[in-house]
Formats: structure tokens, sequence, C-alpha cells
């Protein structure tokens, strides 16, 4: 069951700190877990990890690809590995290496990527992952997800532990907002309805939830009644809950930390496409460009990812109606 917040303050612990946590505990559980990570161990939030359990924490150094290749090689020897490493690290880098020994052959490998878009900041451009989702989304079989808090990271990690087949995880290292109270549930490829609005809605995930909230209130000010939904499963996506919003409400905006081409917004149309619905439809994320250096508030200007950008958004699908 979902519980969402009344009030959203800044949670006091960073996301790698709550995964860690989370991750100690699916190990306790599940005997046959091991974690590898990529020379991160601090940036991951492992720390713990590898004192609790060092014959199953493994550092492979900045060797990206033989560390996912190990973990496909642990799969099938019955083990379940949680590969970790940065986003762009866990997409673009082994690619090939997920397909060949994850994907096509149906093993049990769980990929976690740290630093999710902006929130890569002083590490820039080459380190900041505007792509990994549209990278990752065509991977036959893979589940792709992005928790927009540490209550909902700390039920996923778990999950993942308990659900077999490829799973991919993006979240931030540092601090969000608290959207969800302790001891929700989030039933993995469903939605959730973090709040309800007649006017328009918002589809987004991650980070931009906050965002999103922030907006709906700004907009709520001004007489319009905003749904703002979080889709924290980007695949396999909650088409009945896109559907039934855009049918309710009539006017679309699509928020996501990455490029628009590929990821959520795109998976969003898509499914508009296939049951031939037309409505209004607006985007807020990363337009064809690459990341570059900057504290994380810059950046979410820099790329226009606030919630006035998304306000904006909102009137201007209202007003197509």
């Amino acid at each position: 069951m979902v519980k969402i917040r009344a009030t959203h303050e800044k949670d006091t612990r960073e996301m790698r700190a709550i995964y860690g946590e989370a991750l100690m505990k699916a190990a306790e559980k599940h005997k046959n877990l091991v974690a590898i990570n990529c020379d991160l161990c601090s940036s991951m939030g492992l720390k713990s990890f590898v004192k609790a359990f060092p014959d199953r924490a493994i550092n492979v150094g900045i060797q990206e690809a033989n560390g996912c290749s190990m973990a496909g090689g642990m799969a099938a020897a019955g083990m379940l590995p949680f590969f970790n490493t940065f986003s762009v690290f866990a997409s673009r880098r082994v690619y090939d290496q997920i397909f060949m020994c994850a994907a096509y052959p149906k093993l049990n490998v769980k990929i976690v990527g740290g630093d999710a878009g902006v929130t890569a900041t002083s590490n820039g451009g080459t380190h900041m992952p505007f792509e990994d989702i549209g990278i990752l989304r065509v991977m036959p079989g893979i589940t792709i997800m992005e928790p927009s808090d540490g209550v909902m990271l700390d039920d996923l990690v778990e999950q993942m532990a308990e659900t077999e087949g490829l799973q991919y995880l993006r979240f931030t290292r540092k601090q969000t907002e608290k959207i969800y109270e302790e001891g929700s549930h989030f039933e993995i490829g469903k939605a959730v309805v973090v709040r309800e609005g007649k006017d328009a809605t918002i589809i987004t995930c991650g980070i931009l939830v906050t965002e999103a909230l922030k907006a709906a209130e700004t907009l709520a000010a001004e007489g319009l009644d905003v749904r703002v939904v979080d889709m924290f499963t980007i695949k396999p996506i909650d088409a009945a809950c896109i559907l039934e919003s855009v049918k309710a409400t009539g006017a679309l905006v699509v928020a996501e930390n990455h490029q628009l081409i590929g990821g959520l917004a795109s998976a969003v149309a898509e499914v508009l496409a296939d049951n031939a619905i037309g409505v209004p439809m607006e985007k807020i994320g990363i337009r064809d460009e690459f990341g570059e250096v900057g504290d994380q508030a810059y950046l979410m200007e820099r790329f226009q990812l606030t919630a006035p950008y998304i306000v904006e958004a909102v009137k201007k699908a209202v007003s197509k109606k």
C-alpha cells in the first residue's frame, strides 16, 4: 500500500546510504546475493556492505565490462548479482555485455546506476547520463525503474532481490525530498498517482516528481487542478494509468531527467500512438544536448527542469485543449 506524505521535506539521509542499507537487508535474507562494484564503493553507498559481507563484495576496479560479464556468470551459477556503477557506465560502456551476458540468456542480473542525469553534477558531460534509459529500453526483457525518494528506493531494492529477471535501477546518490510515508509498498509496473487533478496530467519520475508537485501547487493557486503521476517504472510502462489520466484530464506534460528522445516521454508517446489517443502534450527534459559541469541547482535551471518550466508547459498544454 502506498502512503503519500501530507508535507514534503528533505531527507536527512542520502540515497546512496539508503541503497546500501537496503542491499544489506536483502543480503541477510538472500545468502546468494553478491555486490559487484567498479571502484565506486563510497559513491554507491557500499562501504557498510563490504564490512558486513566481505566475501560477497567484489571490487573489479575500473573494469565495468568485466564486472558486468562476471555478474552474468554468477547469475548462471545460481547467485544473485547486483552490478553497481555510475549510470553512464551501467549503460553506454557495458551495453554489449548486458545484452550477451544477461538479457539474451535471460539471467537474473540486477544493474544499479548512480548519479542519474543532472545529479552527476561536477563529473560533467562525459559522466552525465542523459541517455541511459533510451539505450537500455530497447533491450528485450529488461525492467527499468527510477525511484523518487528513499522510501521507494528501499522497497524497490527488496523487490529486485525477490524478483527474477534483468532489472536496471537508476538513482541519485544524494538527498531527495520525502514524498512517501515509511512502510509504503510499490508494485513494479504500476504508476502512483501522487496528486489527483482534472485539468491536466504531469507524468514524471525520479527527482522531477518533487518539481512536478511544486508546479501543481503553483497551478492550483491559479485555478488549475493538475494530476501528478509518479511513473517510476519506465519499462514495462503503466499504459492503463497513462490512458486513464489523459482521458480524465485532456492535457499532458511529461517531465524527465533524461533526453527527451528515447526516455519516459518517448515511452508515453508510444502508448498514446498505439491507442490512437490524441491529446495536447508538452515535454520537459534534455533537448538533444550533452551535460556539463555544475551543481545540481544550476544544472536543473540550465536544462529547464524546475517547477516554473513545468508550470509553463502545463499552461501551454491546457491552452491547446
